[in-house]
């Protein structure tokens, strides 16, 4: 079986795109057998735990709206491609990841991680919604069948916020600078939202090395 660890943060729309090219990569080779974990990322580790206004972010991450402008408006032509309507107008919030990136762990736990990075991301690009709020999270929790109560109670406490810290310090260490990064088998990496094509080679060379051990 190929392990594919797949580093990521929850605001980064080409992490969204990664995503769903994996997945057309994995439907098109359905010969492969596999298992995906989400690991964490924070592309804003400075951010306050509260998040900021989407407008003062934008401002200084890109100085000008028209420039944040033309890298949105490419990224929204991107996901036309992959049938992500990006809905970036009704953002007006940029949060701290954390709490999100907890919930995904805790939903590995359940055999849920899958489907709840998936509605994180459709929440945050397609809904505005703030992904950085523990009410927000627990309704996003329990659309994918996650218990309520326990993600109230997951979420208000402390538990694997250490954990996720030390991934995305680990990722750092890894040489990651930007995702999504997709590590194969422990060994081979993959950087950016490439297109499905790019995975099948080291889909086969690790189905080989797995052949001969």
């Amino acid at each position: 079986m190929l392990q594919i660890d797949v580093y990521s943060d929850t605001v980064c729309p080409w992490c969204f795109l990664g995503k769903r090219r994996l997945e057309r990569a994995l439907a098109e080779r359905d010969d492969v057998d596999v298992s995906i974990n989400y690991r964490a990322f924070q592309l804003n580790p400075d951010m306050p735990v509260a998040g900021m206004s989407r407008a003062q972010y934008l401002s200084a991450k890109f100085g000008s709206p028209e420039r944040a402008e033309n890298v949105y408006s490419a990224i929204a032509r991107a996901g036309h491609s992959e049938r992500i309507p990006f809905n970036f107008e009704i953002q007006d919030r940029m949060p701290n990841t954390i709490q999100s990136h907890r919930l995904i762990r805790f939903a590995g736990r359940h055999d849920r991680q899958s489907p709840i990075v998936e509605a994180v991301f459709q929440a945050f690009f397609l809904d505005g919604e703030d992904i950085g709020d523990d009410e927000a999270l627990t309704r996003i929790a329990v659309r994918c069948g996650l218990e309520s109560a326990d993600v109230i109670r997951y979420l208000a406490g402390e538990e694997d916020r250490d954990a996720v810290l030390a991934e995305d310090l680990r990722a750092r260490r890894m040489g990651i600078k930007a995702v999504p990064s997709f590590i194969i088998n422990g060994a081979y990496s993959i950087s950016g939202a490439q297109e499905p094509e790019a995975f099948y080679p080291l889909f086969d060379l690790a189905d080989v090395l797995l052949a001969a051990e």
